[in-house]
């Protein structure tokens, strides 16, 4: 078994990944007690998808996020750089466009994308805001940046129950269902020392895009950050903090 650690060396998290992608979607909304479905049904309404939008989906694993997009009308296309993801997406989603890419560099010309989205796979990224810079490369001036991904439960007692279940509770799902549990240890590791909202948005923003602002899902468990190609300077937008979904 392959297990990626913090330093993410894109080689072990690509071997991780390709070791449990065939139940890799089952044991997402298995582990996230359901929530799953509705945050990435959060990530569809952010990005508004319309007829002929173009739209790259990066980190997209088997496609269960690019299907929406596609299902909307616009012109998305999968990226991922676990082959074995890519492979159990184009068994089950025949009609996505799938790609080999890694997010540190894009093989699309400049300006190329309407908005660029990853959902739970900034994380696992070497380096993080050369992965956000190359998002921007290819998203033309006026475009969209949209991540979803793990972050801090505003409510202080609640982080604590939820990093309890984190540390404590899901390494043990993992090993009861998942042919490779030590990923999903890698995965809560990966979750605790994540930046939280505003890091993050700081994070964003020192990469090249304005306006960045975020969204709170499940109290905080979940954000959804947004960014604006504006083709110059970067700067802070205000920030949402809606309760959970």
């Amino acid at each position: 078994m392959v297990r990626a650690r913090l330093d993410k060396s894109p080689r072990d998290v690509a071997a991780m990944f390709d070791q449990v992608a065939k139940r890799y979607d089952i044991l997402n909304d298995l582990l996230s007690l359901g929530r799953t479905k509705a945050w990435r049904r959060s990530v569809v309404a952010t990005i508004a998808p319309t007829t002929g939008m173009r739209i790259l989906d990066c980190a997209a694993g088997t496609g269960s996020s690019t299907a929406p997009l596609v299902s909307a009308g616009a012109d998305a296309i999968a990226s991922d750089f676990s082959l074995g993801m890519l492979e159990a997406g184009q068994k089950r989603e025949r009609e996505l466009t799938f790609i080999a890419a890694d997010n540190l560099a894009l093989p699309f010309a400049d300006g190329v994308f309407d908005v660029v989205t990853i959902s739970f796979g900034l994380r696992n990224v070497a380096n993080t805001s050369r992965a956000l810079m190359e998002a921007r490369r290819v998203t033309r001036v006026g475009g969209r940046l949209v991540v979803c991904e793990f972050s801090h439960p505003t409510n202080r007692l609640f982080r604590v129950i939820y990093l309890r279940y984190l540390m404590r509770v899901l390494p043990p799902l993992a090993r009861a269902f998942s042919s490779n549990p030590e990923a999903y240890t890698y995965l809560a590791e990966s979750i605790e020392e994540w930046p939280n909202q505003s890091a993050l948005a700081e994070r964003i923003a020192e990469s090249g895009w304005s306006s960045v602002s975020w969204q709170n899902l499940t109290g905080g468990i979940v954000a959804i950050h947004q960014g604006i190609n504006g083709g110059g300077a970067s700067r802070l937008g205000g920030s949402d903090n809606t309760p959970g979904r």
